[in-house]
Protein backbone atom coordinates (compact mmCIF):
# COMPACT_ATOMS: atom_id res chain seq x y z
CA UNK A 1 0.00 0.00 0.00
CA UNK A 2 1.26 3.47 -0.84
CA UNK A 3 0.54 6.62 1.16
CA UNK A 4 0.26 10.24 0.12
CA UNK A 5 2.69 12.59 1.84
CA UNK A 6 3.48 16.26 1.97
CA UNK A 7 7.05 17.53 2.14
CA UNK A 8 7.34 20.74 4.20
CA UNK A 9 10.03 22.71 5.93
CA UNK A 10 10.56 25.54 8.37
CA UNK A 11 13.80 27.37 7.56
CA UNK A 12 15.22 24.22 5.99
CA UNK A 13 14.32 21.94 8.91
CA UNK A 14 12.36 19.51 6.72
CA UNK A 15 9.55 17.05 7.29
CA UNK A 16 7.57 14.30 5.64
CA UNK A 17 3.98 14.85 6.79
CA UNK A 18 1.35 12.08 6.67
CA UNK A 19 -2.35 12.72 7.32
CA UNK A 20 -3.54 9.67 9.28
CA UNK A 21 -6.80 11.10 10.59
CA UNK A 22 -8.95 8.81 8.45
CA UNK A 23 -6.54 5.92 7.85
CA UNK A 24 -4.08 4.95 10.62
CA UNK A 25 -0.36 4.91 9.86
CA UNK A 26 2.20 3.64 12.35
CA UNK A 27 5.48 2.84 10.55
CA UNK A 28 8.22 0.83 12.20
CA UNK A 29 11.54 2.34 13.23
CA UNK A 30 13.15 0.77 10.17
CA UNK A 31 10.46 2.20 7.87
CA UNK A 32 10.91 5.72 9.26
CA UNK A 33 14.67 5.45 8.75
CA UNK A 34 14.12 4.30 5.18
CA UNK A 35 11.73 7.15 4.39
CA UNK A 36 14.04 9.71 6.03
CA UNK A 37 17.09 8.55 4.07
CA UNK A 38 18.15 11.33 1.71
CA UNK A 39 19.62 9.02 -0.93
CA UNK A 40 17.15 6.13 -1.08
CA UNK A 41 14.03 7.58 0.57
CA UNK A 42 12.25 10.93 0.52
CA UNK A 43 14.66 12.54 2.98
CA UNK A 44 13.74 14.51 6.10
CA UNK A 45 14.89 15.56 9.54
CA UNK A 46 11.60 14.52 11.14
CA UNK A 47 8.68 12.33 10.11
CA UNK A 48 5.31 13.77 11.16
CA UNK A 49 2.03 11.85 11.46
CA UNK A 50 -1.18 13.83 11.99
CA UNK A 51 -3.74 11.72 13.86
CA UNK A 52 -7.28 12.31 15.16
CA UNK A 53 -7.46 14.41 18.35
CA UNK A 54 -7.92 12.77 21.71
CA UNK A 55 -9.41 15.69 23.63
CA UNK A 56 -12.32 18.05 22.90
CA UNK A 57 -11.36 21.31 21.25
CA UNK A 58 -8.20 20.00 19.60
CA UNK A 59 -8.03 19.79 15.81
CA UNK A 60 -5.53 16.92 15.63
CA UNK A 61 -2.72 15.05 17.36
CA UNK A 62 0.79 15.57 15.98
CA UNK A 63 3.27 12.68 16.38
CA UNK A 64 6.96 13.30 15.73
CA UNK A 65 9.60 10.77 14.74
CA UNK A 66 13.24 11.73 14.28
CA UNK A 67 15.26 10.54 11.30
CA UNK A 68 16.64 7.71 13.45
CA UNK A 69 13.09 6.38 13.88
CA UNK A 70 12.66 7.32 17.52
CA UNK A 71 9.56 9.19 18.69
CA UNK A 72 10.14 12.56 20.37
CA UNK A 73 7.95 14.97 22.27
CA UNK A 74 8.37 18.32 20.51
CA UNK A 75 9.46 20.02 17.30
CA UNK A 76 8.83 23.73 16.96
CA UNK A 77 9.28 24.04 13.20
CA UNK A 78 6.98 21.05 12.61
CA UNK A 79 4.42 22.61 14.96
CA UNK A 80 4.34 25.71 12.78
CA UNK A 81 3.91 23.57 9.65
CA UNK A 82 1.12 21.43 11.10
CA UNK A 83 -0.56 24.49 12.59
CA UNK A 84 -0.52 26.16 9.17
CA UNK A 85 -1.96 23.06 7.48
CA UNK A 86 -4.82 22.84 9.96
CA UNK A 87 -5.60 26.55 9.60
CA UNK A 88 -5.53 26.25 5.80
CA UNK A 89 -8.16 23.48 6.05
CA UNK A 90 -10.58 25.63 8.00
CA UNK A 91 -9.65 29.07 6.75
CA UNK A 92 -9.24 30.15 10.36
CA UNK A 93 -6.49 32.19 11.97
CA UNK A 94 -6.10 30.09 15.13
CA UNK A 95 -5.84 26.40 15.93
CA UNK A 96 -5.24 24.16 18.93
CA UNK A 97 -3.69 20.71 18.53
CA UNK A 98 -2.11 18.01 20.66
CA UNK A 99 1.44 16.70 20.95
CA UNK A 100 3.18 14.19 23.20
CA UNK A 101 4.27 17.06 25.47
CA UNK A 102 0.80 18.61 25.70
CA UNK A 103 -1.50 20.93 23.75
CA UNK A 104 -0.15 23.71 21.53
CA UNK A 105 -1.86 26.78 20.12
CA UNK A 106 -0.91 28.41 16.85
CA UNK A 107 -2.09 31.46 14.94
CA UNK A 108 -1.25 33.16 11.68
CA UNK A 109 1.62 35.64 11.65
CA UNK A 110 1.41 36.27 7.89
CA UNK A 111 0.41 34.49 4.65
CA UNK A 112 3.00 31.75 5.17
CA UNK A 113 4.12 32.45 8.73
CA UNK A 114 2.89 31.10 12.04
CA UNK A 115 3.30 31.87 15.73
CA UNK A 116 3.16 28.95 18.15
CA UNK A 117 2.79 29.14 21.91
CA UNK A 118 5.35 26.50 22.88
CA UNK A 119 4.27 26.54 26.51
CA UNK A 120 6.45 27.18 29.56
CA UNK A 121 10.18 26.63 29.64
CA UNK A 122 11.03 23.95 32.19
CA UNK A 123 14.14 24.81 34.16
CA UNK A 124 14.41 22.41 37.11
CA UNK A 125 17.00 19.63 36.84
CA UNK A 126 14.40 16.86 37.15
CA UNK A 127 12.29 18.45 34.39
CA UNK A 128 15.12 18.51 31.81
CA UNK A 129 15.71 15.65 32.87
CA UNK A 130 19.26 15.43 34.25
CA UNK A 131 20.88 12.43 35.87
CA UNK A 132 21.44 14.26 39.15
CA UNK A 133 20.62 17.52 40.91
CA UNK A 134 22.79 20.33 39.51
CA UNK A 135 22.34 24.03 38.75
CA UNK A 136 20.70 24.12 35.31
CA UNK A 137 22.09 27.62 34.70
CA UNK A 138 25.67 26.33 34.91
CA UNK A 139 26.03 22.67 33.98
CA UNK A 140 29.33 21.00 34.92
CA UNK A 141 30.15 20.08 31.32
CA UNK A 142 33.35 20.94 29.49
CA UNK A 143 34.19 19.14 26.27
CA UNK A 144 36.06 19.88 23.04
CA UNK A 145 36.62 23.53 23.87
CA UNK A 146 33.08 24.38 24.98
CA UNK A 147 31.94 24.63 28.61
CA UNK A 148 29.41 25.92 31.14
CA UNK A 149 26.15 25.31 29.23
CA UNK A 150 22.57 26.03 30.29
CA UNK A 151 19.90 23.31 30.39
CA UNK A 152 16.33 24.05 29.26
CA UNK A 153 13.42 21.76 28.48
CA UNK A 154 11.07 23.01 25.75
CA UNK A 155 9.11 19.75 25.57
CA UNK A 156 12.46 18.12 24.82
CA UNK A 157 15.88 18.55 26.48
CA UNK A 158 18.39 21.19 25.37
CA UNK A 159 21.96 22.03 26.31
CA UNK A 160 22.93 25.58 25.27
CA UNK A 161 26.57 26.65 25.03
CA UNK A 162 27.46 30.33 24.65
CA UNK A 163 30.55 30.65 22.50
CA UNK A 164 32.57 33.57 21.05
CA UNK A 165 31.87 32.52 17.45
CA UNK A 166 29.18 29.99 16.62
CA UNK A 167 30.38 29.87 13.01
CA UNK A 168 33.70 28.34 14.02
CA UNK A 169 32.30 25.53 16.18
CA UNK A 170 32.75 22.06 14.65
CA UNK A 171 29.16 21.06 15.37
CA UNK A 172 29.26 17.81 13.42
CA UNK A 173 32.37 16.65 15.25
CA UNK A 174 31.48 17.51 18.85
CA UNK A 175 27.69 17.24 18.71
CA UNK A 176 27.41 13.44 19.02
CA UNK A 177 29.45 13.23 22.23
CA UNK A 178 27.46 16.02 23.86
CA UNK A 179 24.13 14.50 22.77
CA UNK A 180 25.08 11.34 24.66
CA UNK A 181 26.64 13.05 27.70
CA UNK A 182 25.88 10.97 30.84
CA UNK A 183 24.26 13.97 32.54
CA UNK A 184 21.36 13.59 30.05
CA UNK A 185 19.67 10.18 30.52
CA UNK A 186 17.34 10.84 27.56
CA UNK A 187 20.12 12.40 25.44
CA UNK A 188 19.89 16.06 24.48
CA UNK A 189 19.75 18.58 21.68
CA UNK A 190 22.85 20.79 21.66
CA UNK A 191 22.96 24.49 20.73
CA UNK A 192 26.00 26.71 20.15
CA UNK A 193 25.06 30.39 20.41
CA UNK A 194 26.76 33.75 20.06
CA UNK A 195 24.97 36.81 21.43
CA UNK A 196 25.31 39.60 18.87
CA UNK A 197 23.19 42.15 20.73
CA UNK A 198 20.41 42.49 23.32
CA UNK A 199 17.87 41.15 20.81
CA UNK A 200 20.04 39.28 18.31
CA UNK A 201 21.52 35.77 18.65
CA UNK A 202 23.34 33.53 16.17
CA UNK A 203 22.75 29.84 16.87
CA UNK A 204 23.73 26.50 15.35
CA UNK A 205 22.37 23.14 16.42
CA UNK A 206 22.98 19.42 16.73
CA UNK A 207 19.59 17.73 17.00
CA UNK A 208 19.12 14.60 19.08
CA UNK A 209 18.55 11.62 16.81
CA UNK A 210 19.08 13.66 13.63
CA UNK A 211 22.42 15.50 13.55
CA UNK A 212 23.21 18.94 12.19
CA UNK A 213 20.06 20.66 10.94
CA UNK A 214 19.51 24.05 9.35
CA UNK A 215 17.03 25.08 12.03
CA UNK A 216 15.51 23.89 15.31
CA UNK A 217 12.48 25.70 16.69
CA UNK A 218 12.63 24.31 20.22
CA UNK A 219 16.40 24.93 20.14
CA UNK A 220 15.85 28.58 19.28
CA UNK A 221 13.34 28.84 22.14
CA UNK A 222 15.76 27.19 24.56
CA UNK A 223 18.58 29.48 23.44
CA UNK A 224 16.57 32.67 24.05
CA UNK A 225 15.48 31.42 27.47
CA UNK A 226 19.08 30.50 28.36
CA UNK A 227 20.38 33.90 27.18
CA UNK A 228 17.72 35.77 29.13
CA UNK A 229 18.44 33.74 32.28
CA UNK A 230 22.12 34.61 31.98
CA UNK A 231 21.29 38.30 31.48
CA UNK A 232 22.83 38.28 28.01
CA UNK A 233 19.66 39.42 26.22
CA UNK A 234 16.18 40.63 26.96
CA UNK A 235 13.19 38.29 26.85
CA UNK A 236 12.62 38.73 23.10
CA UNK A 237 15.16 38.25 20.33
CA UNK A 238 15.69 37.24 16.74
CA UNK A 239 17.55 33.92 16.65
CA UNK A 240 19.48 33.48 13.40
CA UNK A 241 19.91 29.83 12.38
CA UNK A 242 21.62 28.33 9.35
CA UNK A 243 18.30 28.32 7.49
CA UNK A 244 16.96 31.73 8.54
CA UNK A 245 15.55 33.67 11.47
CA UNK A 246 12.98 32.89 14.15
CA UNK A 247 11.58 35.48 16.54
CA UNK A 248 11.33 34.13 20.09
CA UNK A 249 9.66 35.80 23.07
CA UNK A 250 9.71 34.53 26.67
CA UNK A 251 6.65 36.27 28.05
CA UNK A 252 6.29 37.57 31.57
CA UNK A 253 3.92 34.69 32.48
CA UNK A 254 6.72 32.33 31.44
CA UNK A 255 5.37 31.03 28.12
CA UNK A 256 7.56 30.93 25.03
CA UNK A 257 6.24 32.23 21.70
CA UNK A 258 7.97 31.27 18.45
CA UNK A 259 7.26 33.02 15.14
CA UNK A 260 8.59 32.09 11.72
CA UNK A 261 7.85 30.95 8.16
CA UNK A 262 6.50 27.68 6.80
CA UNK A 263 6.85 26.27 3.30
CA UNK A 264 5.48 23.41 1.21
CA UNK A 265 8.12 21.76 -0.97
CA UNK A 266 6.16 19.09 -2.84
CA UNK A 267 3.61 16.29 -2.56
CA UNK A 268 4.00 12.64 -3.51
CA UNK A 269 3.26 9.02 -2.68
CA UNK A 270 5.44 6.74 -0.58
CA UNK A 271 6.28 3.46 -2.32
CA UNK A 272 5.05 0.31 -0.63
CA UNK A 273 8.61 -0.88 -0.07
CA UNK A 274 9.44 2.20 2.01
CA UNK A 275 6.42 1.94 4.28
CA UNK A 276 6.69 -1.81 4.93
Amino acid sequence: MTREFLKMHGLGNDFVVIDARTEPFAPSVAAVRAMADRKTGVGCDQFIVVEPPRTPGAAALMRIRNADGGEVEACGNAARCVGWLLMEETGGDHVRFETACGPLEAWRAGPEAVTVDMGPARLEWAEIPLARAVDTLHLPIAQDGVADPVAVNMGNPHCVFFVPDAESVEVERIGPGLEHHPLFPERTNVEFATVLGPSHIRMRVWERGVGVTRACGTGACATLVAAARRGLTGRKADVVLDGGTLTIEWTAPGRVLMSGPVAVSFTGRLAAGLTA
